[in-house]
């Protein structure tokens, strides 16, 4: 049966992307579009789509906390979060919301259908890509919290890979690569890649890059 989305977000552009990515797949029709909580609720309530794709940030209101008003309204509603902010707060706050599924927006696009397939079939169980490592960091404090883009940052960094190589591995613009890189030297308390990739290995963060950290 085809599953029947809402997408709410305030961006026209990443609405128009996912629209397109759930039509090009065919288990999917995108039944509305809202920009904001207010019409988004209001959208979900009249049009009870299997599946709402929620962003955090709404020009009134956030959506967890949109999320927890669609759980209450249709517990059976399949709801996935979906964020620019890829860290263990966000990642925990949807889980506390209800909601179905936890994906970054710099998540590649099967990613977000995949949640979305969760989500329809299995509204009331939570997903998230590093749930399992989020947990770890929960219950291990005394560690910096990295999410689950940083770690891959930092284990790309760890190969050797230069950022323009790193972006392209992972799909992201060289700006956003940058910003990650920053963010993971902040947290491991580093000021440059060699620092970060010692106090990484220091951590337990990191294995010891069998080929040395030379630059390619």
């Amino acid at each position: 049966m085809t599953i029947r989305v809402l997408l709410i977000d305030d961006h026209d552009l990443i609405r128009g992307g996912l629209r397109g990515a759930f039509e090009r797949d065919g288990a999917f029709e995108v039944v509305d579009e809202a920009g904001d909580v207010r019409r988004g609720l209001a959208a979900a309530l009249s049009l009870r789509p299997d599946v709402v794709v929620v962003d955090v940030n709404l020009p009134d209101g956030s959506g967890l906390d949109a999320a927890k008003r669609l759980r209450a309204e249709l517990p059976d509603l399949g709801i996935v979060v979906l964020t620019m902010y890829d860290d263990d707060e966000h990642l925990f706050a949807a889980l506390e919301a209800q909601a179905s599924a936890f994906v970054a927006k710099s998540a590649p696009t099967d990613e977000v259908l995949s949640a979305a397939r969760h989500a329809a079939a299995a509204p009331h169980a939570f997903t998230a890509a590093d749930l399992p490592g989020a947990m770890r960091r929960r219950m291990d404090p005394t560690k910096p919290r990295l999410s689950a883009r940083e770690q891959d940052v930092l284990e790309l960094l760890g190969e050797g890979l230069t950022i323009p190589v790193l972006a392209k591995r992972l799909y992201i613009s060289e700006s956003t690569a940058k910003t990650y890189a920053s963010k993971l030297y902040e947290k491991l308390g580093a000021s440059n890649r060699s620092q970060a990739l010692v106090e990484a290995v220091r951590l337990g963060l990191l294995k010891v890059p069998a080929g040395g950290t030379g630059k390619r």
